[in-house]
């Protein structure tokens, strides 16, 4: 036995070198660590286990036949972050530059097979030549496999991506089928096609960090949720967003110990301005309504106009969706609505509590918005809450104009709880537009119409856009004192619970978005 141990151990070693030291060291000095030294960092010490170690290539051409590639240049297994079942691979950049070939798709789909059925989120950690040209059409149908394996994880099990290398042509597609995308600044890129073939069909020349870094996907294309600095604080982060979620759709959210806050908040109030077209940071009345203001906030530079994102009351998660009146005044445009509606549906999928925060002064106007598709992407938002049947809470801070306030989780649409600030007005459109459409002719007739206007704006919110009116009429649930708003928060969130919601059936699958 011993003779057979020592082999074992030998082979195991060289395995676990990749593409040896020489490699080793080039990933480093350009800033980046190795599949193994990524997946140490992300589970908890010692309880890595791998799966496929001593896997092999198969291909037989082009004299690769003689050489070997340890673990197929993908390192997969499972283990524990914060002492919960997690399930990852991460390519081997030191191997055949991470390419994917037969094995190395095979040692993927079965480490998220497993994770499906363990019921266990499933990190992808990517970094990437593409698929091995000299295996032809077998790297194709890989790519082929594990997309149907994110099709298959797909509100079942958390599925993060990790891009912390390339990442291009066909492998772009499995990291837009998961829930989250994470970047390495300066290190990593994505996209279908690279600066050089670019160059060649359209004459345009730019290069990788132009074309495809973490800037461009955090800021422009959206296809990033966050981007870091380099691959240890990018895993923190990882290890971070895992905190916040449950295991699969059938678990709840874990719960985290928590220090009791105030019964009421006494100054919140002052972090909104009376002005309702007066600009504010969102962020900050959010904070003060989570556990010690811990809030992730996800897709931070895109969309910036509405803000969403994961904290915990009384030490469990929810998800917050904000307008942000810094940007765009809050309204909603088309990139704003697929943000949200994405990340609405992705906590409708795993049971996290909804909290919206509403000023919104509605959809933004323009011909380029509507050129954009307005109608189509705004839409996909009231979607999203309407399908929705995890708790929802929504409280309007001030403005809840038309149609934009029925998107953010109106009480027409399901939401279980409404409830608005004293500061809150909820109508068609602001007193202003209304006027000038009423009343034209009567202000057009006055002697005096700028005093007319005014008394007539004065009027008309006192008249309509109040958010007594809307409590009288039942669509908002209460007004409430700012102060007031954590604990009831708290209670809400504790009473809805068990909430249970039967939905009509339906066949598996919804509506696109």
């Amino acid at each position: 036995m011993e003779p057979l141990i020592e082999q074992l151990r030998q082979k195991s070693q060289t395995a676990r070198l990749g593409g040896g030291p020489k490699r080793i060291k080039r990933e480093h000095a350009k800033g980046k660590l190795t599949a193994r030294e990524r997946l140490d960092l992300l589970f908890d010490q010692g309880t890595f286990i791998e799966v496929g170690l001593l896997t092999d290539h198969t291909c037989t051409d082009f004299g690769l036949e003689k050489k070997t590639m340890p673990g197929d240049a993908v390192v997969t297994g499972y283990g524990l972050v914060d002492g919960r079942k997690v399930f990852a691979f991460a390519q081997d950049a030191t191997v055949m530059g991470g390419s994917l070939g037969d094995m190395h798709s095979r040692k993927i789909c079965t480490i998220m097979d497993l994770a499906i059925k363990a019921g266990a989120p499933i990190v992808g950690i990517n970094d990437s030549a593409g698929a091995r040209v000299q295996e032809g059409a077998e790297g194709l149908a890989g790519y082929g496999l594990i997309f149907k394996r994110n099709v298959d994880a797909s509100g079942v099990v958390p599925q993060i991506s990790v891009i912390m290398g390339n990442c291009a042509g066909g492998a772009v597609y499995s990291p837009a089928m998961t829930d989250f995308i994470f970047m390495v600044e300066k290190t990593s890129y994505m996209f279908i096609t690279g600066p050089k073939v670019i160059k060649t069909v359209t004459g345009e020349e730019i290069d990788m960090e132009a074309l495809g870094g973490a800037k461009v996907h955090t800021k422009i294309s959206g296809n990033c949720d966050l981007a870091f600095k380099d691959d240890t604080s990018c895993l923190q982060q990882v290890r971070r967003l895992l905190s916040f979620l449950p295991s699969d759709s059938e678990s709840r959210p874990p719960r985290r110990p928590y220090a009791k806050t105030a019964p009421f908040d006494a100054d919140i109030h002052q972090l909104v301005p009376e002005g309702p077209k007066e600009y504010f940071d969102i962020r900050r009345v959010i904070e003060r309504l989570l556990d010690g203001g811990d809030f992730m906030e996800i897709k931070p530079r895109y969309a910036p106009n509405i803000v969403c994102g994961f904290g915990r009351v009384t030490g469990g998660s929810v998800g917050v969706v904000a307008n942000q009146p810094r940007f765009l005044g809050g309204a909603l445009d088309s990139n704003a609505s697929d943000k949200a509606a994405r990340f609405v549906r992705f906590c409708d999928a795993f049971n996290i509590p909804l909290v919206s925060l509403v000023d919104v002064p509605g959809y933004l106007p323009g011909v380029k918005h509507e050129y954009d598709g307005i109608i189509r992407h705004g839409s996909k938002m009231i979607y999203a809450y309407a399908e929705a049947t995890v708790p929802k809470i929504t409280i309007i801070v001030r403005k809840a104009y038309g149609g934009a306030y029925q998107a953010m989780s109106s009480k027409q649409l399901g939401a279980d709880q409404v409830w608005a600030w004293p500061t809150a007005e909820v109508a068609v459109m602001g007193a202003e537009g209304a006027v000038d459409i009423v009343y034209a002719k009567e202000i057009a007739g006055s002697s005096q119409p700028e005093a007319a206007r005014e008394a007539k704006i004065q009027e008309y919110r006192d008249k309509f856009t109040n958010p007594y009116n809307a409590a009288k009429a039942l669509h908002v649930d209460a007004v409430i004192e700012p102060g007031e708003t954590r604990r009831k928060l708290e209670l809400a969130l504790e009473v809805l619970a068990d909430k249970r919601q039967a939905k009509p059936r339906r066949k598996h699958g919804n509506l696109p978005m």
